[in-house]
């Protein structure tokens, strides 16, 4: 006898579901169980191999996903990946990446409700993240890669039916963003001159790690010209000073994403990851002159009295306040374009392993396995 009922129960979910796409899509979208896209039945048998990879207890609350604040369970996780097409060794990342958004710091509840065009932006380090194929390289941030894809829809799915960001209604995103589709990397850590996200933020180089970030998307850095590493700084400097971007209002952590041309041209030249941060927080500056007279008064005056109540229009006013809160990884493959990405309002990334059952750090894939 299954352990599950026939069509795992989600939110609000107890009727018996058809186990055909096209019917099974019609039934999630009249609901607002889906995203518009096709959806895989979750039937007990999909739901029970998804699991396969699970070490947890079932229904086990591993965190509350707002601004519902629904219970974050294995099974409820499941259910969501089989709907989004995962396979089901994807299944103890996506749980992983939906743990990190859980927690308090990272402000799910803002991200998942703002009017903000913000989504949560996983972006993956360590072998087991190469092993299933989450990609870094060319194209990173876009089609053809089914780990990227499945798993950020599968993220997605879960934000909805469990997190309850359903549009309209409690997501009030102006305008939306392609990236709440899915928004899922991986670090292209062979090319990275320095070492990788993970490491730096504390975790061995053989541990596989998520960081979540709530950012926008991305913003193209073209630069074929520069050669020295200050040249392209310099070029990353001037398309971060946007006058509209959260991080001058908000302390967030915006994401500098490095192609391996622009990465290694800077390494060359001799800067650290450090330098870089500290290089972009100096010169990614916009004048005062440059915001409204609305923005200047209720933005800078009133809000920031101490730097700004009787500064002149030509005050510099720095894209993001702190050098640490910029986060920069190396992705993406040939060719001399770089990235940028905004962060939503008052947020800070979260970082988590990924562990076997006893806690140590798992090295494949296979040791996720339950027999």
């Amino acid at each position: 006898m299954s352990r599950l009922e026939p069509w795992v129960e989600l939110p609000g979910m107890s009727t018996r579901g058809p186990d055909d796409v096209e019917a099974a899509t019609e039934f999630c979208n009249q609901r607002g169980w889906g995203d518009g896209l096709p959806i895989v039945p979750p039937t007990v048998a999909r739901v029970e191999r998804m699991l396969a990879y699970n070490h947890r207890p079932l229904n086990e609350t591993i965190g509350q996903l707002a601004p519902r604040y629904g219970a974050l369970t294995p099974l409820r996780v499941a259910a969501n990946a089989v709907m989004a097409g995962c396979r089901p060794e994807y299944f103890p990342l996506v749980l992983l990446a939906l743990e990190a958004m859980a927690v308090e710091d990272f402000n799910l509840n803002g991200l998942q409700t703002t009017t903000h065009p913000g989504a949560p932006l996983a972006i993956f380090n360590g072998p087991i993240a190469r092993e299933v194929g989450i990609n870094g390289s060319h194209n990173a941030f876009g089609p053809g890669w089914p780990a990227n894809a499945t798993i950020g829809r599968a993220i997605r799915l879960a934000l909805l039916n469990i997190g309850g960001a359903t549009p309209i209604t409690s997501d009030m995103a102006t305008m939306g963003s392609p990236a709440k589709y899915g928004y899922v990397v991986a670090e292209h850590e062979e090319a990275n001159p320095w070492e990788p996200l993970h490491v730096e933020r504390g975790f061995a180089r053989d541990t596989t790690t998520v960081t979540v970030v709530a950012a926008e998307g991305p913003h193209n850095v073209n630069d074929h010209y520069s050669v020295a590493g200050e040249s392209v700084l310099t070029m990353l400097a001037g398309t971060m000073a946007s006058t509209g971007a959260n991080n001058l209002y908000y302390r967030g952590e915006p994401v500098v994403a490095l192609a391996p041309e622009h990465a290694a041209a800077i390494a060359a030249s001799g800067y650290s990851k450090l330098d870089v941060k500290r290089f972009l927080q100096q010169r990614a500056s916009a004048v005062l002159g440059r915001f409204s007279p609305e923005n200047i008064e209720g933005r800078f005056r009133v809000r920031r009295p101490d730097l700004y109540a009787h500064a002149d229009l030509e005050t510099r006013v720095p894209m993001f306040e702190f050098a640490e809160d910029l986060i920069v990884i190396v992705l993406g493959g040939a060719g001399k374009h770089s990235m940028i990405l905004p962060s939503f309002g008052p947020t800070r990334a979260v970082t988590r392993a990924l562990t076997r059952a006893d806690g140590t750090p798992a090295r494949s894939i296979a040791e996720l396995k339950v027999v």
